[in-house]
C-alpha cells in the first residue's frame, strides 16, 4: 500500500481547467466534479490497483479511474500514488504523454 498521494502540478492545472470550463454553465456542478476527483484520488491510497491499466501503455503500474467523462491517470510506486493527469475521455493521451516519462 502506498504511503503518500502526490498530485503533479500538471494534474492540478488540468483540474483547474476542467472547473473553469464546467463553471461557464454551472458553478455548482463544477465544484461537485472537482470534489469528486479529489475524493477518488484519496481512495487510491487504500486501493491503488482499483483502477484499470491504461490501455495505451499496458504497464501494470500506470492506471486510471474514470470520473464522469474524465480519466484520472496515476502511477503506483512503493512510496506513493502519483496523479499524472486528469483529462477528458475524448482527449488523446498523446497530448499529455510527456508526463509519463519516468
Amino acid at each position: 500500500m502506498a504511503k503518500r498521494l502526490r498530485w503533479s502540478q500538471e494534474s492540478l492545472d488540468d483540474i483547474d481547467a476542467i472547473a473553469e470550463y464546467i463553471s461557464r454553465d454551472a458553478v455548482y456542478h463544477a465544484q461537485r466534479v472537482v470534489d469528486h476527483i479529489f475524493t477518488v484520488g484519496e481512495t487510491l491510497l487504500e486501493q491503488p490497483k482499483a483502477g484499470r491499466m491504461v490501455p495505451e501503455f499496458e504497464q501494470e503500474l500506470i492506471r486510471e479511474r474514470f470520473i464522469y467523462s474524465y480519466r484520472l491517470i496515476y502511477e503506483i510506486t512503493p512510496q506513493e500514488v502519483h496523479i499524472l493527469a486528469v483529462i477528458h475521455g475524448r482527449r488523446l493521451l498523446e497530448s499529455v504523454e510527456d508526463r509519463f516519462d519516468s
